[in-house]
């Protein structure tokens, strides 16, 4: 059964850090890139960052550039998202899944593609 679970969301002062850790189970894991996405109330889905399967190559959108950082451990079948700097602005689900990096829109999916079912993150004092 092909399950991406994500964790370590929760609430956080502006400035403050988290990570997110999307830990996967059910295909081969280091085959794929694996995107982080996130959806806010009222707004649409945004691609966050990617990283890629074979050489690691890294992508992040222009809003959370400098402040995350995207990583992998294919032993551990799980990909972190360490944010820093936290805005208000950040606040959303989000979300893990397998998919298709690119410079231009950092992450897109497909049919087919795998998905996690979220984890929260409040930026907030």
């Amino acid at each position: 059964q092909v399950q991406l679970v994500e964790s370590g969301g929760g609430l956080v002062q502006p400035g403050g850090s988290l990570r997110l850790s999307c830990t996967a189970s059910g295909f081969t894991f280091a085959h794929y890139a694996i995107g982080w996405f996130r959806q806010a109330p009222g707004k649409e889905r945004e691609g966050v960052s990617c990283i890629g399967a074979s050489n690691s190559s890294t992508y992040y959108a222009d809003s959370v550039k400098g402040r995350f950082t995207i990583s992998r451990d294919n032993a551990k079948n799980t990909v972190y998202l360490q944010m820093n700097s936290l805005k208000p602005e950040d606040t959303a689900v989000y979300f893990c899944a397998t998919g298709w990096c690119s410079k231009i829109v950092v992450v897109t999916t497909r049919e087919g593609d795998y998905w996690g079912q979220g984890t929260q993150v409040t930026v907030s004092s």
